[in-house]
């Protein structure tokens, strides 16, 4: 559609993609393969003794990952001291923005045991996701009222790489897309979400923020399916790993409508996060199982408290003396003693340097969840 300003805004058509999308020997293996991997992958959450906190540190890996990938430099570990209320001089000053990003994840998570993905869970996710953070200012919760453009940083939306459809079309579109989303179609569930997200990466209903909406969607959508009954596929690590092609993939689909490749490439990614987050969720049962013989063999007496903060760590993996001797119910010193012995025996690693107000964090378990990006290990 040209604009009287001299650019064209592109319009999308209705999902589902007319020709439909034809499911060729590449997608029926790929989609074996994905949904195979994805009960696995549930299964393998259910083994384990308390899957919520396995799920705490996911969310957390996935909430660092996708706002990487709009510029943050934010860490896992940073995110971690902020929850832990670690005042860090040199802490990024982004930190706030993967935290928002964490309990818009938990609200939207939350909201979907009683109701469906909409465009009102979709627009509180927004509103929430940029509350008081970059971008505060670009009406959180609000379809825009404003053209935006996909481009290089300073680019005018006539030198734009994208520019999604005008504002006065967007109500309509997200309109359509939801009524997609929740019609009975015999589209296999996979295949459905594929298409979801890349249109609603297209109509980039907000003014900032689309990115990391659209990735959740892909979450939100597995889980009001119940394909999991836990939240662990989260596919930001893959896009990051792969962002310019992610890109390039999105935009074939607007240019030439090639639906079958991007869908093969989104396949391929959930097949190969479904087999890495099933990997970690063995380690995570390989590493519980060996602290806790290293606390019955090395704390003697108590031992049993010793199994207490271990499995405190599993949600809070950064504690302080104080946390130990509040969650115990012991004399500040013997908590202290206790902090002492499970750093002897490898499980707690202090990490402020400080001589007071020491914190000490579950490091083994933290780097289970390391983000690695590209050419890291």
């Amino acid at each position: 559609m040209m604009h009287p300003k001299g650019y064209q805004a592109f319009i999308p058509s209705v999902l589902p993609p007319d020709p439909p999308v034809r499911m060729n020997e590449e997608l029926q293996v790929l989609l074996s393969k994905a949904d195979m991997a994805l009960g696995r992958l549930d299964g393998s959450i259910q083994t384990l003794p308390h899957p919520d906190l396995f799920v705490f540190m996911y969310v957390r890996k996935e909430a660092v990952l996708s706002s990487q990938i709009e510029g943050t430099q934010s860490s896992l570990q940073d995110v971690l001291a902020a929850e832990a209320k670690i005042l860090q001089p040199d802490r990024p000053k982004d930190v706030d923005e993967v935290v928002n990003y964490i309990n818009a994840m938990n609200y939207g998570l939350e909201c979907l045991d009683d109701a469906a993905v909409s465009i009102c869970l979709i627009r509180e996710i927004h509103r929430r996701l940029l509350q008081g953070v970059r971008g505060a200012d670009r009406s959180p919760g609000e379809l825009r009222e404003r053209q935006n453009w996909i481009g290089s940083h300073g680019c005018s939306v006539q030198e734009a790489t994208f520019v999604p459809p005008p504002p006065d079309k967007v109500p309509q579109m997200m309109t359509d897309m939801e009524q997609f989303l929740h019609r009975d179609s015999e589209l296999p569930l996979l295949i459905k979400i594929g298409l979801a997200h890349a249109q609603f990466e297209t109509i980039h209903p907000f003014r900032d923020g689309n990115g990391r909406v659209g990735r959740l969607l892909i979450t939100f959508l597995l889980c009001e399916h119940k394909v999991l009954l836990k939240p662990v596929l989260y596919l930001s690590y893959f896009f990051r790993q792969n962002q310019q092609q992610y890109y390039e993939q999105l935009q074939s689909v607007r240019d030439a409508g090639t639906w079958e490749e991007w869908l093969a490439f989104f396949l391929r990614g959930v097949l190969e996060v479904s087999r890495q987050a099933t990997d970690t969720a063995r380690q995570v049962l390989a590493l519980r199982e060996r602290h806790r013989r290293a606390v019955t063999e090395n704390l003697g007496r108590v031992a049993g408290n010793g199994h207490r903060v271990l499995e405190h760590l599993y949600e809070h993996p950064i504690v302080s003396v104080g946390d130990v001797q509040e969650l115990i119910g012991m004399s500040y010193q013997a908590a202290n003693d206790l902090v002492m012995r499970m750093v002897d025996s490898g499980i707690l690693k202090e990490m402020t340097g400080r001589v007071r107000n020491r914190r000490y964090i579950y490091q083994s378990y933290a780097d289970l969840f390391h983000e690695a990006g590209p050419g890291e290990h």
